[in-house]
């Protein structure tokens, strides 16, 4: 049984930081490919980072240079470093494993496996 525990969200004035992070027991980062997604009120879900094996990383354009995705593998805890966080960036934010590491199905909803139940960003201006 794989479970994922998102902690970490908050909420911070436009230009802050905050770093996600997502505990998980049944299933190693280390050996797999995983990612972060996140939903906005009235909005889709919708890919933000990924990470696959050998470290390689995706980005959505909306958070490229700004967003980190990591992965401490003796802790099994990933993370997403969120830095020039602006208002557009409000969201819950999902830890989330792949059925398939392609990457073009990285960013799909319908490619993850397991989801985690989620931590609140928001961001004001």
């Amino acid at each position: 049984q794989v479970q994922l525990v998102e902690s970490g969200g908050g909420s911070v004035l436009a230009g802050g930081s905050l770093r996600l992070s997502c505990a998980a027991s049944g299933y190693r980062f280390n050996s797999n490919c995983w990612g972060w997604f996140r939903q906005a009120a009235g909005k889709e879900r919708e890919g933000v980072a990924s990470m696959f094996s050998a470290s390689t990383t995706r980005y959505a354009d909306s958070v490229k240079g700004r967003f980190t995705i990591s992965k401490d593998n003796a802790k099994n805890t990933a993370y997403l470093q969120m830095n020039s966080l602006r208002p557009e960036d409000t969201a819950m934010y999902y830890c989330a494993t792949y059925r398939s590491c392609r990457w073009s199905l990285s960013f799909e909803p319908d490619n993850v496996n397991y989801w985690g139940q989620g931590t609140q960003v928001t961001v004001s201006s």
